[in-house]
């Protein structure tokens, strides 16, 4: 999101701050997996033989059979937007579907830790037996796959599941949970690879398409995630695969008439009433910012990354973001740039936020809480936080500061006020990082946010402190450096 100017607008923070101390709508209920995976929601109903569930990611229906129990009440429930794109929207169907899977699951699994010599055993059965012994083997990786990806172990997650189809080669339910590994790592490529192979072998499989065509949307290649998400629809109704069609034809509609042009690390659509000079000064723009940045985060992007450029109601109607969103990066950078004919100083800011932004969710596969990601774009299209200093420290030290948890997750309902509070509060986070140890800390703590860890675990292991360690030091940095 394009950051805002944040200077006078903070004269009543501590308001804001109350705001996000007590948000509204902050408890929730947690739903848990039998095979250990989470879904943290708003509201949890029970219809019939069925869970329904408002999170993030839109209502989900999931069958009683597969959950373990529900948490319900927890305080402070919040999620990243890559959280809410790996809720059950994406997976493939349960794996119970397929014999003698939770006999094997709770023999491979139990006691809170992953049994490996019972996973040896049946690898050497597979070795010398049959069929039988290979589907054993297996489904007991599959389920130590599981285990890992719920506590966030996404490497060995997909090590495992990779070693499942060694044994079942032909399984599309395990072709397709690798797929959706690859996908929670935003490495699409190879989850279309997967997907293929499981089309081959189950062609009227409708969460094959739907998991396909998360793939190409994540490509930039719209069209083809409309005739994957239309094909899964054709097959079996389902609320979420409709929601990402309708989006994605909101955007093929806008688009049809747009220009396009390229150049080596970005793919640029734009409205047939913007200037084709200006298309081609964005994108030279874009290249320069590009060094920059992939020098600082010491990080390539290995997908080209689609931008858009729109009039300002073409943005409106669109991303449907709150009024106070200037531009927009969901994947793609989206841009308003009616009336302009070149770049001027404003524009490139906004182009090197939103580029930061391609650059973090790459290279963490998603998994940056917003506060990192906003603190980093601002931080490096020059905002810094001289201006608001006054206002932070008397927050903080009159212990109305917001903890930092509170914004791991998406900012976008946040009302104006008290997102021009979240922006300056990650802003001086980053800074203090940035200020103390240069950007070392700030590559290192995304690269532990690549692995799968929580965020504080990344703080710990990065900066041996917490958040609370942190949001101390930052208030220090402040006063000592701004003088105040």
């Amino acid at each position: 999101m394009k950051s805002m100017t944040i200077g006078g607008a903070l004269r009543s923070l501590p308001l804001f701050a109350a705001f996000l101390l007590c948000p509204a709508g902050a408890r929730g209920d947690k739903i848990v997996l039998k095979n250990g995976r989470q879904i943290m929601a708003l509201s949890v109903s029970e219809v019939g033989d069925r869970i329904r569930c408002q999170t993030a990611a839109g209502e989900l229906s999931i069958p009683k059979s597969i959950v373990d129990h529900i948490e319900r009440g927890l305080a402070g429930v919040t999620e990243s937007p890559a959280a809410a794109a790996a809720q059950l929207d994406l997976s493939p169907p349960p794996v119970e579907a397929m014999a003698n899977a939770a006999e094997i699951d709770q023999a491979a699994v139990h006691d809170g830790a992953i049994d490996r010599e019972y996973i040896a055993r049946m690898e050497g059965e597979a070795r010398s037996g049959g069929a039988r012994a290979s589907e054993k083997a297996a489904l007991a990786h599959h389920a130590a796959a599981q285990f890992e990806l719920a506590h966030g172990d996404m490497q060995h997650a997909l090590s495992d599941e990779r070693t499942a189809i060694i044994f079942q080669p032909d399984q599309p339910v395990l072709l397709m949970n690798v797929a959706y590994l690859y996908l929670k790592n935003s490495e699409f490529k190879q989850a279309v690879d997967y997907l293929e192979r499981a089309k081959r072998i189950a062609t009227d499989n409708a969460d094959i398409y739907k998991l396909e065509g998360w793939a190409y949307f994540g490509m930039n290649r719209p069209d083809q995630a409309v005739a994957e998400w239309t094909k899964a629809l054709a097959l079996k109704p389902d609320a979420e695969t409709q929601a990402a069609l309708d989006k994605a034809l909101r955007d093929k509609e806008e688009e049809q008439n747009y220009r396009e042009n390229e150049s080596g690390h970005f793919q640029l659509k734009y409205n047939g009433a913007a200037q084709p000079a200006l298309a081609r000064e964005v994108l030279r723009t874009l290249e320069g910012h590009y060094t920059r940045i992939e020098s600082e985060l010491n990080y390539t992007p290995p997908e080209a990354i689609g931008v858009v450029l729109y009039t300002q109601q073409g943005f409106s109607d669109i991303t449907r973001a709150p009024g106070w969103v200037g531009a927009l990066n969901d994947g793609r950078i989206r841009v308003p740039v009616q009336g302009l004919v070149n770049v001027d100083s404003e524009l490139s800011r906004v182009l090197k936020h939103e580029l930061t932004h391609s650059f973090i969710q790459q290279k963490t596969h998603g998994r940056a809480p917003t506060w990192i990601q906003e603190g980093v774009a601002q931080w490096m299209e020059g905002k810094r936080s001289e201006e608001n200093v006054a206002v932070l420290t008397q927050i903080y030290d009159g212990g109305q500061a917001a903890p930092l948890e509170r914004l791991e997750g998406s900012w976008m309902g946040l009302p104006a006020d008290v997102a021009r509070y979240a922006y300056a509060w990650a802003l001086a986070n980053v800074e203090y990082l940035v200020e103390t140890d240069g950007m070392g800390d700030v590559e290192r703590l995304l690269e532990q946010l690549s692995a799968g860890g929580s965020t504080e675990d990344a703080l710990k292991q990065v900066l041996h402190s917490d958040y609370g360690d942190l949001m101390r030091s930052t208030n220090e940095y402040l006063k000592k450096n701004y003088g105040r």
